[in-house]
């Protein structure tokens, strides 16, 4: 019976584990320093409090996905890693005991020892268990692995193996010639291509390894064997086959270098498939996003509603016409949605649009941006001079964005993600730019904190937002997060 590898964070369930209960152990340390000798789980209060540090931290560790290559991080990287995980834990921590537990008396010494020892004792934890795993014997080169391929790869796939692949290769098999006997890339070639399940058969062969050629790649190897098909896709598809019927665990290398971005095998509708994507997000991830989006979307959409009651009335004064502004744009996956915003404009600046447009800074007018845009509400040119008005100071400092959280309550939007294009703009859209939608649409995003007042370039927005897909993770929403409240209170506002 084959032994699959663990997937995703499951991988690394055993660092999980060790830095949770090195957290109790350091909780335990720290607590016997402040209280002295007794039972840190002897109260409620603590017994409490370390329960939710243990919970805590495994979510952190599966969300955050902080033991990704773990295997491969220098020690530097090793630290900042843990010194990332140390400092959200406690940080979540520290929002549940103002929040929720606004009334229970924790020692702030108990828990600032906790942090302190966890941030020590998990990265020596870490290390010394990098270290056994490194050197044990006990598993390592326990399988034999016959590598089937062209002369020309034999190289290439064994420069790719690492001190992580607990298999070692006995042997090659090639198929573009006849070469038994003979040795490539120190490898003893042990059969050749049409006797091959013969050797398989007869000889102590654990797994098999395919590095299929050009012509054979997209050879349907679902389907039933084609006989003694002379083509290398129908050997390969025959070779397959009788492997399954001796039950010997065959690994196909697919050709995920020709996709680029994530590729991962799942099934489809029945098939099992080569998906290939830009970036992908597991379920507890998305829910974890998804919360943050209600939780801040409550609050954001009640701060919205005192803004519309405090800022109605100046714009009810400075132009006729509702507070609010809707407009139709182009969210995840080209769905339509309405979005919400402060009316900071005139209500004819739709239609005034086309006076301007030899005066926009993006100059592909893949969006319309002006350094000085009279169709804001109290914008002026007095004595030839530029007056900014009621409207433009709304803009600058954002507070025109926030009946967005409508928008993000209602799940149409989130608050870290790509900006939603209008359909005027997405119409002139090229494929590349199309990647822009493959994320819901936020409030704010990074190339809105990467100095969003000096890009003139739509194709640099381009690739900040597809930058941003590609590498999402939650700390980077959160990252985004933080420098978004920055610009806020900075001269770095909206474009």
């Amino acid at each position: 019976m084959y032994q699959r590898n663990r997937q995703g964070w499951l991988k690394h369930i055993d660092f999980i584990l060790i830095d949770a209960i090195v957290l109790q152990l350091s909780f335990i340390i720290a607590y016997i320093i402040r209280h002295g000798w007794s039972n840190p789980y002897g109260t409620e209060t603590y017994r409490t409090f370390a329960l939710l540090l243990f919970i805590t931290d495994v979510l952190v560790s599966i969300a955050f996905n902080t033991f990704h290559n773990v295997l491969k991080r220098g020690h530097y990287k090793e630290f900042v890693e843990t010194l990332k995980q140390t400092l959200l834990v406690f940080l979540i921590m520290t929002l549940y005991m103002f929040t929720v537990q606004g009334g229970t008396a924790y020692s702030r010494t108990t828990i600032f020892l906790t942090a302190g020892f966890h941030l020590v004792l998990g990265y020596l934890a870490t290390l010394t268990w990098k270290h056994i795993l490194k050197h044990s014997g006990t598993g390592k080169m326990a399988r034999t692995m016959i590598l089937v391929s062209d002369e020309g790869h034999v190289a290439e796939v064994l420069g790719n193996l690492s001190d992580q692949d607990h298999f070692k290769y006995s042997g090659v098999i090639l198929t573009n010639r006849d070469a038994a006997g003979e040795t490539v890339g120190g490898l003893k070639v042990v059969a050749n291509f049409r006797n091959a399940a013969d050797y398989i058969c007869r000889e102590w062969v654990d797994e098999v390894f395919i590095y299929p050629g050009e012509a054979a790649l997209f050879t349907d190897i679902s389907a039933p064997a084609m006989g003694t098909a002379e083509t290398d896709g129908g050997m390969l598809n025959t070779l397959i086959s009788q492997c399954r019927e001796m039950a010997v665990p065959v690994h196909i290398r697919m050709p995920i270098t020709a996709f680029g971005g994530k590729s991962f095998v799942e099934k489809i509708g029945g098939y099992t498939v080569l998906t290939s994507t830009a970036n992908y997000a597991s379920p507890l991830q998305l829910a974890i996003k998804r919360l943050m989006d209600i939780v801040f979307g409550f609050f954001g959409s009640i701060i919205a509603l005192i803004l519309i009651a405090v800022i109605g009335p100046f714009i009810k004064h400075e132009s006729l016409g509702p507070i609010l502004f809707k407009q139709q744009r182009i969210g995840r996956n080209g769905k339509r949605f309405t979005c919400f915003k402060i009316r900071s404009m005139y209500m004819d600046a739709e239609e005034r649009k086309k006076e301007f447009l030899s005066q926009n800074r993006v100059s592909d007018g893949m969006m319309f941006k002006l350094d000085f845009d009279p169709r804001i509400i109290g914008n002026k040119i007095v004595d030839g001079k530029q007056v900014t008005g009621f409207g433009e100071f709304i803009r600058k400092h954002s507070l025109d964005e926030f009946p967005q959280f409508f928008n993000v309550l209602a799940g149409q939007m989130s608050l870290v993600g790509t900006r939603p294009p209008t359909v005027d703009e997405w119409e002139k859209y090229k494929y590349h730019h199309r990647a822009r939608l493959a994320f819901k649409p936020g409030i704010t995003g990074l190339w809105q904190v990467s100095g969003r007042s000096n890009i003139t370039d739509f194709e640099e927005v381009v690739k900040l937002d597809t930058e941003y897909i590609q590498h999402w993770t939650l700390g980077l929403d959160i990252k985004i997060l933080f420098k978004t409240i920055k610009v806020m209170f900075t001269k770095d506002g909206a474009m």
